[in-house]
């Protein structure tokens, strides 16, 4: 892991994009959508096994019911989108965006990220253990009781990000700046927080977490 900052990649979405009404086609296997928005709809108890998403836009999207293990995602933005509970374990991302979108219980365990960003979302309880995340940025959202147990960062970046009670356990923060973050409790170690940036008053926080008594001059 390393404190430098690193120019995170956005999607590349073509200019023209194919409108496309997902709620008439049954997902299956290996299904691909490529070149397309699909926005003002929702996709409700869809199951596909590695599906493919290539410059896609997902627009005000409710998601319900809906499965997607092993999905692969490069050049895609989601504005707006409800996916909560979700579920996108093993799921590939490069290059992906989530903009102003519930994402509640969202279940990405053992996901690879690269270059994705979460901005203004709510993510509350969403499962990324034992992801690999390389080059994400979590920027004014919430991930308040999120499992990031046991995950591989690097150049990741959280700014305004609400992490109260996440599990962190098996997760090296190193070199990670958390100090703008929000939180009265972490599920972490002396050892994984191990050279993480924080802010004096978050000194304090962990002080009362590891049962610290900080002297401030009164105690004799």
């Amino acid at each position: 892991m390393t404190s430098k900052r690193e120019k995170i990649e956005s999607p590349k979405i073509p200019d023209q994009l194919q409108a496309l009404d997902v709620p008439d086609y049954e997902w299956s296997d290996d299904y691909e959508i490529s070149d397309s928005i699909i926005q003002d709809c929702g996709i409700h108890n869809q199951s596909a096994y590695k599906p493919c998403f290539d410059r896609v836009v997902f627009n005000n999207v409710v998601f319900r019911g809906t499965s997607l293990r092993k999905a692969e995602f490069t050049d895609v933005r989601f504005e707006n989108c409800d996916l909560a509970n979700i579920e996108l374990s093993e799921a590939i991302m490069h290059r992906v965006s989530f903009h102003n979108c519930k994402l509640l219980g969202m279940d990405l365990t053992g996901a690879t990220l690269r270059n994705v960003r979460f901005d203004q979302c709510i993510a509350d309880y969403a499962v990324l253990r034992f992801g690999n995340a390389k080059g994400v940025k979590l920027e004014k959202s919430s991930f308040a009781k999120a499992d990031m147990s046991n995950m591989t960062l690097s150049n990741f970046y959280l700014t305004e990000v609400n992490i109260d009670q996440a599990q962190l356990s098996q997760t090296k923060l190193g070199g990670i700046d958390i100090s703008t973050c929000e939180f009265n409790g972490l599920g972490a170690s002396l050892e994984d927080l191990r050279r993480c940036i924080i802010s004096p008053a978050q000194a304090i926080t962990f002080a009362t977490i590891f049962g610290l008594v900080v002297n401030d001059g009164t105690l004799s």
